[in-house]
């Protein structure tokens, strides 16, 4: 018997998507973003029983918010945010209808402002822009495993 037909023809919990999305309009509504990601995250941990540390969940929010801030400053119109749970990482895409694709400057300490994408990049696990139809996707995954006391691995508190 497949595992369907064992609980009433629903899907079996395991293959279901973990997943969340939104729209976003106003510069305000970066803050409702990063409040998105910590809520999903917070009900992945109690209802899935996913560890989240406060260190994955804040690399988490601050990816979500420079995704979406560079969405709405550079794209006319809404942004999508997609949050999913895979492989074992929280895979973050922003959808936004700019056709121009991201440029990522050069390191540059005297630069002030442009590095949110950098930033983006050195937490994250994998780093992606996708032309759509219709402007682009830019995913970046952050891996769920840490330390659940929510310091990096290898670091001991002095």
């Amino acid at each position: 018997m497949d595992a369907a037909a064992q609980n009433g023809g629903q899907e079996p919990l395991v293959d279901r998507a973990i997943a969340v999305s939104a729209a976003f309009e106003g510069s305000a509504e970066i803050a409702e973003a990063r409040d998105m990601a910590r809520d999903f995250l917070a009900s992945v941990q109690v209802e899935q029983g996913y560890p989240v540390s406060a260190r994955v969940m804040g690399m988490v929010q601050l990816v979500v918010s420079e995704l979406v801030t560079n969405a709405r400053k550079y794209a006319p119109g809404p942004c999508l945010l997609d949050l999913e749970i895979s492989e074992g990482a929280v895979q973050i895409s922003v959808w936004d209808s700019e056709i121009t694709l991201p440029s990522v400057l050069a390191a540059d300490a005297e630069r002030v402002g442009q590095h949110g994408l950098e930033i983006v990049m050195a937490v994250s696990q994998s780093f992606c822009v996708h032309r759509e139809p219709v402007g682009k996707r830019i995913t970046a995954s952050v891996v769920l495993a840490d330390d659940p006391g929510g310091d990096a691995a290898g670091h001991q508190a002095l």
